[in-house]
């Protein structure tokens, strides 16, 4: 154990406890002013940004990252400009903090509400996206929340540019040591977070299905997470061909491919599959697109690989997808039940009953009728930004804004009752 490292989280956490206290008191104007700051201070560094990252992506391609981690480590001006959109959206969203849930009076005469509160220091693992690192600080503050940022080895040099202009930035309006970023990239870091219950009060992981599972079961602390992002489509066979075609496609490489809300499987009913699969897997093809299919799907395109019992568990995040026929609604809905992992799935039909079923009967965080998997972010459900998706159903499900970043609290107004 590196003595050093431990005694580096634990002032890192111990940092962040005292700073969210005064941070979860302060005003709505003062953590609003610092984002706003901290926005400028982003579009005013980008040169420096750009030089960090292009450090990252030259070890990147020396050490074999693959391209579609590599997309989502650049960061160019395009994603800056989104950074501080970001920032600019979160400070403008309303203040979390002080509000009323619910008030009701007893017939004792007690006045009982619950008020929402800061859940308090929040530590992120993340892999290689350094927007996460702006995502999740602007959250943090606007929630009131101290925040522990550990990025990926891959994301060193832009994640510590990053945090450090956004952490200087905010403590210049006054909000001090509210981001601490784990300047290491040794995973003892990780492991000496999740055992500090007394400083830290969540922890959330994104990261592979391996390394979530493990956190969940050896952390003191509670973790908030997804392990996979197993996103199925299932074209009914109501369905518009033409959209659902063009939705599959936006879903698998018309936005990006290695992101948990992808499309990694399809299912198709079999009145629709001759229709469907062959112009369907040609596009796909086009794009790169390795199939790997059911008996009925190499039928249907000869170029099809044969699926494994293995690809439907598998998140590729990748140019993969697997492709199955199925029989009627009730086989999509158990194959998804099965194999998916209740993050985002999606049915393309014009039947209205068959929708309405198909969103009660698939247990996962985001269920779609007739739209792509890749809306589920908190950008574009109009969160402002996300610090994860979490598939759990505790305490927060889906992207996570700033409402997720809370828990509530009882206040009691009383004027001299005692229990008897």
């Amino acid at each position: 154990m590196n003595q050093n490292i431990q005694e580096l989280i634990q002032s890192q956490a111990k940092k962040a406890k005292s700073a969210m206290r005064v941070l979860s008191r302060s005003s709505a104007d003062v953590r609003n002013q610092a984002l706003l700051a901290m926005a400028e201070s982003l579009q005013n560094s980008k040169d420096k940004i750009q030089a960090a990252n292009r450090i990252d992506l030259d070890n990147g391609e020396k050490t074999g990252v693959p391209a579609p981690l590599m997309q989502r480590l650049l960061i160019d001006d395009q994603k800056i400009e989104r950074m501080v959109d970001n920032l600019r959206q979160v400070a403008a969203l309303p203040d979390p903090i002080g509000s009323i849930i619910s008030m009701g009076e007893r017939p004792n005469g007690l006045k009982i509400g619950t008020v929402r509160v800061p859940i308090g220091v929040v530590a992120v693992v993340y892999e290689s996206r350094p927007d996460v690192t702006v995502e999740v600080s602007a959250l943090c503050i606007k929630s009131g929340n101290g925040v522990i940022l550990r990025g990926g080895s891959e994301a060193i040099y832009s994640n510590a540019t990053l945090a450090r202009i956004l952490s200087d930035t905010a403590a210049a309006e006054g909000v001090r040591d509210a981001i601490q970023f784990v300047d290491t990239t040794d995973r003892q870091a990780v492991y000496e977070l999740i055992r500090l219950p007394d400083y830290v009060d969540l922890v959330i992981p994104r990261g592979s299905n391996a390394f979530v599972q493990r956190l969940m079961r050896e952390s003191d602390v509670p973790v908030l997470g997804h392990a996979d992002g197993i996103c199925h489509i299932y074209v009914d066979k109501a369905a518009d061909l033409e959209m659902a075609n063009n939705i599959c496609m936006n879903a698998k490489v018309g936005y990006k491919v290695a992101v948990c809300n992808a499309l990694e499987t399809l299912l198709v009913h079999a009145d629709t599959a001759e229709k469907f699969l062959p112009a369907f897997c040609e596009r796909l093809q086009d794009s790169d697109v390795e199939i790997r299919g059911c008996q009925r799907t190499q039928q249907l395109y000869s170029p099809a690989k044969p699926a494994t019992e293995e690809d439907w568990r598998t998140e590729y995040l990748d140019y993969i997808l697997s492709i199955r026929v199925v029989n009627d609604i009730e086989t999509a809905i158990d194959h998804i039940e099965t194999y998916g992992s209740h993050h985002s799935d999606a049915i393309i039909t014009e039947s209205y009953s068959t929708a309405q079923r198909f969103l009660k009967e698939v247990d996962s965080a985001a269920v779609y009728v007739n739209a792509s998997t890749v809306f589920t972010d908190g950008y574009e459900f109009g969160l402002g930004a996300e610090v994860g998706i979490s598939t759990q159903k505790l305490h927060s499900r889906g992207p996570m804004g700033l409402e997720g970043l809370t828990t509530y609290k009882y206040i009691v107004y009383g004027d001299g009752q005692v229990r008897e």
